[in-house]
């Protein structure tokens, strides 16, 4: 009888172990989740830095529009975003981008 009891004793710490990893497992991808979400709508307002960056428009300086947007950006999701756009030419089978001055 006491071995019996043993087992199920065992056996229920074992599934309350389980139990407990696979809830910290999930509350770890939901704050995943929710840190991209909030990245994506962080980058998101960068629109308007647009004519600040793309290639050929006139406008030289950002103005304060844009530099408070580009300040409410956490480092972490500005850098990310930045790495992963420079490994995506690999995905996709083409040469890595190399950019001059």
């Amino acid at each position: 009888m006491a071995g019996l009891k043993s087992q199920v004793s065992l056996r229920s710490n074992a599934a309350l172990l389980v139990l407990i990893i696979a809830v910290a497992m999930c509350a770890a991808l939901q704050a995943q989740i929710a840190s991209a979400q909030g990245c994506t709508a962080e980058l998101s307002n960068l629109n308007v830095c647009a004519p600040f960056v793309v290639p050929g428009l006139s406008e030289n300086n950002p103005n304060a529009e844009c530099c408070a947007a580009l300040q409410s950006v956490e480092h972490d999701c500005l850098c990310n975003t930045v790495r992963i756009a420079a490994r995506l030419p690999a995905h996709c089978n083409l040469p890595p981008v190399t950019c001059g001055n």
